[in-house]
């Protein structure tokens, strides 16, 4: 297992958590005191982020969740994800429906989502500054949905957190990726375990609708987080690792 983490905590269940994109485990950094409490905690920099080596050919995210799994010996495990983490999470808990006992997503999307068109812009004027780290890393938190974030206490975290990732990506051999199919998007009937999705009221408008086809699903519970934008782990930790653990122990 090639992939960088760390454990924390003990108990009978294990929590995998999955960091978004342009981030790494930190972004979790005042979740996992409050989930290690009560259970295991595993942690880990996705392919090419953080401190795990960089993807060499097009990378599998979800076989890399598979990996973890087999690594710690883990028959199931509660998944939670952020953002692209959530998206990983769901494309895991349809390929491998056995071994996700809970799925916690906060602020993600998932594959066969089409972004709105002002996001889609603010993505390519990202890439359209490509080599100027600086100027990549200021177009990244130059959306409506960092504003929160980038007020609080948290800013100068995001900047390093963001800036570190995409200085990254520059080592990388292949930028492609491979999903499952067909999109999970045409398969959100098929998600068997029971699922809490939270998402800020201050984060991208275009995920609402999102949001809300998961919140009519029969097994999903539908969390607004007041106030919070897309990184409510930060900013919210109490309301997220309340809820997250309120629904884990039902």
């Amino acid at each position: 297992m090639d992939l960088h983490y760390e454990i924390h905590g003990a108990g009978d269940e294990t929590i995998v958590l999955l960091h978004g994109g342009g981030a790494d485990m930190r972004t979790w950094q005042f979740i996992i005191p409050r989930l290690a409490a009560s259970y295991r905690v595993i942690a880990f920099d996705g392919r090419g982020a953080g401190q795990s080596p960089a993807p060499v050919e097009p990378a599998n995210y979800v076989e890399d969740v598979r990996m973890v799994l087999d690594h710690f010996g883990l028959e199931k495990a509660l998944l939670v994800g952020h953002s692209i983490g959530g998206q990983i999470a769901v494309d895991f808990a349809l390929t491998y429906p056995e071994r996700v006992s809970k799925l916690v997503l906060i602020a993600c999307s998932v594959t066969g989502f089409r972004n709105a068109p002002d996001i889609e812009e603010r993505y390519q004027r990202v890439l359209a500054a490509v080599p100027d780290v600086e100027k990549m890393t200021e177009f990244s938190l130059d959306f409506p949905s960092y504003d929160v974030v980038k007020a609080s206490p948290h800013q100068a975290f995001m900047y390093e957190l963001i800036r570190h990732n995409i200085k990254r990506w520059f080592d990388w051999k292949s930028s492609e990726s491979v999903w499952p199919q067909p999109p999970a998007i045409e398969r959100l009937d098929r998600l068997a375990a029971p699922t809490l999705f939270m998402i800020g009221t201050l984060d991208r408008e275009d995920l609402f609708p999102l949001a809300k086809q998961f919140g009519q699903l029969p097994n999903v519970r539908l969390v607004w987080i007041d106030g919070a934008d897309h990184m409510p782990m930060l900013t919210h930790p109490d309301k997220v690792s309340h809820t997250i653990l309120q629904f884990l122990e039902e």
